[in-house]
């Protein structure tokens, strides 16, 4: 199975994703992330008001993403890819995921756990964005697909446990 667990910056997917693999024998945490990351020169990042570069660079992200869940869900390991799937993004995300069995996850703590999430962590999310102003627009733009988790009051590894429950995923 894949599982794509999505959310607004901070609202926990990285800590999520990593202990969810840990329950599976055979897994990978995938993170969309990493390939913004291996970009050496002209990495456009993300904005409220975006450049054509970034929205491709972003495209292209998403599309590396779902191939290479593909291919590790091929070769027997349940994947759990997690990323930023914002609005439309969401519904695209799984389409380019057919016909491979997925399971979307979606992280909604309130905006203030959010806001407090991202001032205890080590790097700097919201660049451009505010917290409420992100929150906001994921909560009213993003499709109602999947399993929406508000983990504001629980402990990533609740989260994970209403995560196997709510999909029926066997540990």
């Amino acid at each position: 199975m894949i599982f794509l667990i999505t959310g607004v910056m901070a609202s926990g997917k990285s800590t999520v994703a990593e202990l969810l693999a840990q329950r599976f024998v055979k897994s990978v945490h995938l993170r969309g992330d990493i390939f913004r990351k291996m970009i050496v020169s002209g990495c456009e990042e993300m904005s409220a008001t975006p450049s054509s570069d970034a929205l491709l660079q972003l495209d292209l992200r998403y599309r590396l993403t779902t191939e290479t869940a593909k291919r590790y869900h091929e070769a027997g390991f349940t994947v759990i890819m997690q990323d930023n799937y914002y609005g439309e993004k969401l519904a695209y995300v799984l389409e380019l995921l057919a016909p491979e069995p997925v399971q979307a996850i979606v992280l909604c703590p309130g905006a203030e756990v959010v806001r407090q999430r991202e001032a205890a962590r080590g790097k700097t999310g919201y660049h451009g964005f505010s917290v409420e102003s992100l929150h906001e627009s994921f909560m009213q733009n993003t499709p109602r697909i999947g399993l929406w988790i508000d983990n504001g009051n629980q402990t990533p590894e609740e989260t994970v446990d209403e995560i196997l429950r709510g999909t029926g995923a066997a540990e």
